[in-house]
């Protein structure tokens, strides 16, 4: 029965003639009688070659080839076959971390490792000598520079910062790009500068301001007058905003170039990864040392990262070093709870996280048009997380309405911070935390929740000598008044909040970072339950987490970013404060957001990937390098595509209530 159907349906569907096939063909054929083809006569025979025909072949296994794997063509190489050549000088700007640091003057314990890198490179004296590896790198806790005995300088050209370690890209790529359609040393630059001290201080000791205006007035003329594209990443974005105004200043603080230098020496600043207005992991790491993965460490295996056993004391040690240079306050949220939020709500309100396994679910994004508002994402979260509680102590105060909160007037927070134990019992001083009795540690928790306002007491309580040294150098409000000749000092040049851009209406700025990766955005902390000296009293809460799937894993609160840089830092700049003409950018220079939305490497033979978002690995994206290399061979905004958004940046910036 099953061969009629299966023939009936093979002369429904194929012009096959069937009218000569009778009933007695399906009768069974004898043994003896051979079935083909070529005796159409036998009614039998044809039965058999029809269900031979209609018979499933048995399949042959074949044995699968491997995959061979292609690397793909590096974007230098295929525009400069399109016919792209090197047009405008570039200057990359490295950011914290990534620059390479070298000794040039030591204790006696350095003996051998003039000129070697203390930072940056293999790390191999981490492991010789550590605690002489630590004490130069710290800076003076008075003065914010060299301590007696010791000079350590950034790692000059462009091998400063084209590799981290062995083996770990942080400018390379770029650099090799750029080679590739023609650039060398004589129109490429790296700007490097000694990432830990204060921007101006970078002046004050090394002359690094002045360097980097020699070289781009250089290029710009030995290019044939071709004005400069400059590529800052993280960090390095405020240091060359601070730049921007310090170029123009008259001497002895600023540069003396005057008001139309700018105007005159760049094309388009194509800031990577910014973090104009701060990141929440600086105030995790001034507090405690650590942010989510130092917290995860320390809940797998308590102790660890504490404990005097083989004398390990690394948070501490990370505190007593990092606390000395003034650069990480550079990076303390700026703009208050006005951009940050305040105890009920933040910019960030519909941010909706994800599984580990769910996708960041986006359509594609609408060129020019700004945010794409209709995509949708893999699933809602019952929580409404208050990120704008950038610290709070306990779980339970995340979920308190702000009317049952307990906040502590920072008036009486900072009258706290007089009584100070003047003799410690700790012997060497470890942290600022062992001039402090427990009872005013205590008084820090005895807040429930801190907010991007309220945080800078916090961290002036806990971190005064830091603190004082520093914010003589960085300022984290919003200018009422810009025209105000206080604003004229350079610690308010940092902040794209309290100054203006220089009169350039020809410069465009573009804001390009990665987007859909969870990135750090508030914590839950505790207080340690050691007691013991040369302890950090305070640590994230790594037992608190959210609803199934939320947005608070491990005592961190994370949203929509790069991995480092929170977007409403990264974009708001370019999508609100600096749109048209605003009085933060009074000539009207073009902004735009160039977002990347980001894609892991799908196997090890990528590396880390040629489509990733984040926060240093992006330098290695294609299409991030197709922009700045489009851009330094001459395009315009417009040739680019002008704006690129998968984020809710624009909604976000539209929430945020500032007077423009």
């Amino acid at each position: 029965m099953a061969a009629i159907l299966r023939f009936r349906k093979l002369c429904f569907l194929e012009p096959v003639k069937c009218s000569t096939v009778s009933v007695q063909s399906f009768e069974k054929p004898k043994n003896d009688e051979k079935q083909s083809f070529e005796q159409p006569q036998k009614p039998e025979s044809l039965v058999s070659a029809i269900e031979r025909v209609l018979e499933k072949p048995k399949s042959k296994k074949i044995k699968k080839q491997p995959k061979e794997w292609r690397v793909p063509e590096a974007p230098g190489v295929r525009l400069k076959r399109d016919g792209l050549t090197p047009l405008h000088p570039v200057v990359l700007v490295p950011g914290i971390v990534t620059g390479g640091l070298e000794l040039w003057e030591g204790r006696p314990c350095s003996e051998g490792l003039f000129r070697k890198r203390l930072w940056g490179g293999s790390f191999t004296e981490i492991f010789k000598r550590p605690l002489c590896w630590l004490e130069h790198l710290s800076l003076d806790n008075e003065t914010g520079l060299d301590p007696p005995g010791i000079r350590v300088r950034a790692v000059p050209g462009l091998v400063a910062a084209d590799y981290f370690a062995p083996g770990y890209f942080v400018w390379a790529v770029l650099i090799e790009n750029l080679a590739k359609i023609g650039y060398e040393q004589k129109n490429m630059y790296m700007a490097a500068y000694d990432w830990r001290l204060s921007f101006q201080n970078t002046e004050i000791r090394d002359q690094s301001l002045s360097r980097l205006k020699s070289k781009i007035e250089l290029m710009y003329v030995t290019n044939g007058y071709k004005k400069v594209v400059v590529v800052p990443h993280s960090m390095g974005v405020i240091y060359f905003l601070h730049f921007l105004k310090w170029v123009e200043a008259p001497p002895p603080v600023g540069g003396g170039g005057g008001l139309g230098w700018c105007a005159k020496h760049i094309k388009a600043i194509m800031n990577i990864g910014p973090a104009f207005l701060g990141v929440p992991k600086a105030v995790a790491n001034i507090l405690s040392a650590e942010g989510r993965d130092v917290a995860f460490i320390r809940s797998m295996a308590p102790g660890l990262l504490d404990s005097e056993t083989f004398g390990f004391q690394t948070l501490q040690h990370i505190m007593r070093v990092s606390r000395t240079w003034d650069s990480v306050i550079s990076l303390v949220p700026r703009g208050g709870e006005t951009i940050w939020g305040d105890l009920n709500k933040s910019p960030e309100v519909e941010n909706i996280c994800y599984t580990s396994k769910a996708q960041y679910l986006q359509s594609s994004s609408k060129e020019n048009n700004g945010n794409d508002t209709d995509a949708k994402r893999s699933f809602h979260v019952k929580e409404l997380p208050r990120y704008g509680r950038i610290i709070s102590f306990g779980k339970e105060k995340l979920e308190l309405p702000s009317s049952q909160l307990s906040i502590i007037d920072s008036k009486e927070l900072m009258r706290g911070s007089a009584s100070r134990n003047s003799n410690t019992s700790c012997g060497e001083v470890s942290s600022e935390y062992d001039e402090m009795s427990r009872n005013n540690i205590k008084k820090v928790a005895e807040s429930d929740a801190y907010t991007a306002s309220s945080l800078l007491d916090l961290l002036r309580f806990v971190a005064p000598k830091m603190m004082k040294r520093a914010e003589a150098h960085f300022s984290h409000g919003i200018a009422e008044d810009l025209d105000d000749p206080k604003y004229t000092h350079y610690k308010y040049w940092s902040n794209p909040l309290e100054t203006k851009l220089p009169d350039a209406p020809d410069m465009e700025i573009f804001c390009s970072y990665g987007v859909g990766i969870p990135t750090e955005r508030s914590y839950v902390y505790k207080l340690s339950s050691s007691d013991r000296c040369k302890s950090i009293p305070l640590q994230i809460d790594s037992s608190a987490y959210g609803s199934d799937n939320g947005c608070l894993k491990g005592g961190v609160h994370f949203v929509d970013g790069d991995e480092s840089v929170p977007v409403v830092s990264a974009g708001f700049m370019c999508a609100k404060g600096w749109r048209g003409k605003t009085r933060f950018n009074p000539s009207g220079i073009s902004t735009y957001i160039r977002e990347h939305q980001h894609k892991a490497p799908s196997s090890l033979l990528e590396g880390r990937g040629t489509e990733s978002g984040a926060h240093v690995d992006i330098m290695g994206n294609v299409a991030f390098i197709e922009d700045v290399l489009r851009i330094a061979g001459g395009a315009t905004s417009a040739e680019l595509g002008g704006d690129r958004i998968y984020s809710d940046i624009m909604k976000m910036s539209e929430r945020i209530n500032i007077r423009l």
